[in-house]
């Protein structure tokens, strides 16, 4: 299970138990009150790290079991090399990397000296970012093991404190961090959660719980969506015996007369092809075909518990597709509730029908200042980006450069993809008004092409995140299958540019 971690701050003292973490900048650069703390040392720091051939570079570590002449049973000195080159996203992988270190060293008890030789103190930012890479490392999903591994008995729980000159400001930015966090959290665990436990009414019970946090919820039915003629979407649901849902999440933040900002999140709870079955190989990763969702509502969880200032609008469209004597065929027409006619040529061409009537419901409805949607799409996105971007797409130049700022600056990287006629013609077909595919060439575009006719001309941005919402590198935050991808960009992209 996900260590119970415990953070907390204090002020700026000398570990004296437990285990503690230092920092040293290249050529093993101390703080004043680091290195007063390491003067009972036997033998000194230097000659340690001469024997480990530490030097202090970025994001290495020294592990010191048990330190002569100290009183903590443990010492591990973590690398800054060239502090002046740190920014948030070094703080957030550094905050990782000791993580990873406690954990291997199965610490239930650690002090953090956060002191940099030369710049004093950590800024208040910086801490809590520190504090949310130690939270995001800590992640694990193992709900479901019943024994534990060898490798994995040491304590469920750590007691962290993270020693600053003045607490008060970081404990500020850290209770809107830790906040995001649980984001994280949330979004990871829906893409975790195996399909048999986690179907369309499950996933819209998990997002009508953000109601304790003050997020207004509303879930519709089929009833209702057939009302709504939404035939784009249902026809995606018609061969599982699991109903579908669109579930809608408010939050408000901002002024009355503020227009909402919207999101919109794919849903698949598992993606079987439909009739147009996938390979049996890899196909249990289908469960994370709702990752757009999972992001979302995470998303939705983070600007709740951290208060934000802006009016928000998240919707999801949750259906599973499977086979079935009652399912949507190839050659099938269907109209989508914007009264588009849609050829479906490939049901397993289902997330943008699911897109479709969820964004253009957003849009009719809402009238929000701008529109995202995030999806699991395309595998063409993985072919073109592989697993470190995701794809974006766009109508808006300015909207397309606030989630490239804001991608830059939370580590979760986009990278802007073409939109133009010459690839709609890829979608016409002379039986309806659009067909649900254009084919092998250009696939995660044309998918974009296609939403971008549901749109409706509002500003508009496409995240195709087949390749970051699951089984992308391990890395200092992350270690597991799903990453939580979209949470920390998004709420970035509000923060940064639509707050009052």
């Amino acid at each position: 299970m996900t260590k119970q971690t415990k953070i907390s701050f204090i002020k700026l003292a000398a570990p004296k138990s437990g285990v503690a973490v230092i920092f040293a900048t290249e050529g093993l650069g101390l703080g004043a009150k680091t290195a007063e703390f390491l003067n009972d040392m036997t033998g000194g720091l230097e000659r340690a790290a001469g024997v480990a051939k530490f030097t202090g570079k970025k994001s290495s570590t020294l592990d010191l079991i048990a330190p002569a002449g100290l009183d903590v049973d443990r010492l591990i000195v973590v690398g800054l090399g060239k502090p002046e080159e740190l920014g948030e996203q070094d703080w957030l992988k550094l905050g990782g990397t000791v993580m990873g270190a406690l954990d291997s060293a199965k610490a239930s008890d650690a002090s953090v000296l956060a002191e940099i030789a030369g710049e004093g103190d950590l800024s208040a930012d910086a801490a809590a970012a520190f504090a949310m890479g130690v939270k995001l490392r800590a992640y694990k999903f193992d709900t479901y093991k019943t024994k534990k591994a060898d490798d994995d008995s040491g304590p469920s729980s750590l007691k962290l404190q993270i020693a600053v000159s003045d607490p008060k400001p970081v404990k500020k930015a850290w209770t809107a961090a830790d906040g995001i966090a649980e984001g994280v959290y949330l979004a990871r665990d829906l893409v975790n959660e195996p399909p048999n436990a986690l179907g369309p009414v499950e996933f819209a019970d998990k997002a009508a719980a953000l109601e304790k946090l003050g997020v207004e919820i509303e879930i519709l039915g089929e009833k209702e969506m057939k009302k709504l003629k939404m035939a784009a979407l249902l026809g995606v649901s018609q061969g599982a015996t699991r109903p579908p849902r669109l579930v809608i999440m408010r939050w408000n933040g901002g002024k009355k007369s503020d227009a909402p900002l919207a999101f919109v999140g794919k849903g698949v709870v598992f993606d079987t092809g439909g009739i147009s079955i996938k390979p049996a190989a890899g196909m249990e990763e289908m469960k994370g075909d709702m990752g757009g969702a999972a992001a979302v509502t995470g998303l939705m969880h983070a600007l709740a518990a951290r208060k934000a200032k802006a009016n928000v609008i998240g919707v999801i469209g949750l259906v599973e597709n499977m086979p079935d004597g009652n399912a949507q065929r190839p050659g099938d027409i269907v109209k989508a509730m914007s009264g588009t006619t849609i050829e479906i040529l490939n049901t397993d061409a289902e997330g943008r029908l699911v897109l479709a009537d969820a964004m253009w419901y957003t849009q009719d409805r809402f009238k929000p200042a701008f529109m995202i949607d995030l999806a699991t799409l395309t595998g063409a996105v993985i072919v073109a980006l592989g697993n470190h971007n995701a794809g974006l797409y766009s109508n808006n130049d300015d909207l397309a450069e606030n989630l490239k700022s804001a991608a830059d600056e939370t580590g979760e990287a986009v990278w802007r993809m073409p939109l133009s006629p010459d690839y709609d013609k890829l979608i016409d077909t002379p039986n309806a008004d659009v067909k649900n595919t254009g084919g092998r060439w250009a696939g995660s575009i044309t998918a974009a092409q296609f939403l971008q006719r549901f749109a409706n001309d509002m500003p508009w941005a496409h995240l195709d995140i087949a390749g970051t919402a699951f089984g992308s590198p391990k890395n200092e935050i992350n270690q597991g299958w799903a990453s939580g991808y979209g949470v920390r960009l998004l709420d970035r992209l509000v923060s940064s540019f639509y707050e009052k």
